[in-house]
């Protein structure tokens, strides 16, 4: 992370601390895309990411006064969205089990996708828009804690350094959860190149 915008965060916060909620408004639209992203890769539902960030900068907000920089500002807000979402993941597991067709298939209705791949034949753009679903069903199949990891990893591209302290877990454990994670993505897309859809 570069000092600029280290330092950007810690005046923010700082006038947030003084009671200026217009700083914390900076930080809220500075950090929503960021967030939305890691938020949104390990729940796959629009609806619930848009709860959840209401609720995480609620919390952060609200808990702000005692933050004291031990760890950066990054960190600390990655920590709460993190920690927010494996909570709820629990909880919506318990109430009921996720249908794969609840899953949004992001890609499949994003714009830019869409026009990269509009020149391609029909059998290209039937494979992969298997390939994304396939790749959304390995994501669910993966335990929160693992799409944790691969989101911060592999989406976001967060170092093994970043993720440790998000997750207050040592790196040695970040590297052993993906390891295992990208094992279990790679089996379960093994068997689809195996079995293409024809």
């Amino acid at each position: 992370m570069d000092e600029a915008r280290k330092d950007e965060d810690q005046r923010l916060v700082a006038r947030t601390q003084e009671g200026d909620a217009g700083a914390f408004d900076d930080l809220v639209v500075k950090y929503t895309p960021r967030l939305y992203g890691l938020v949104y890769n390990m729940t796959s539902n629009h609806e619930d990411t848009n709860d959840l960030l209401q609720d995480i900068f609620a919390k952060a907000y609200k808990a702000i006064r005692g933050f004291r920089g031990k760890s950066s500002f990054y960190t600390w807000i990655h920590s709460i969205a993190v920690n927010m979402t494996l909570n709820f993941l629990k909880k919506r597991s318990r109430r009921y089990s996720l249908s794969l067709d609840d899953v949004d298939a992001s890609i499949q209705n994003d714009k830019e996708f869409i026009e990269a791949t509009a020149s391609s034949s029909p059998v290209r753009e039937a494979d992969l828009s298997e390939l994304q679903k396939r790749l959304n069903e390995a994501m669910m199949k993966l335990s929160d804690e693992h799409r944790a990891v691969v989101t911060m990893f592999h989406i976001q591209g967060m170092p093994h350094a970043e993720i440790s302290k998000i997750l207050n877990v040592s790196e040695g454990t970040v590297r052993s959860r993906l390891f295992y994670a990208n094992r279990q993505l790679q089996n379960y897309l093994d068997e689809f190149r195996k079995n293409p859809v024809t």
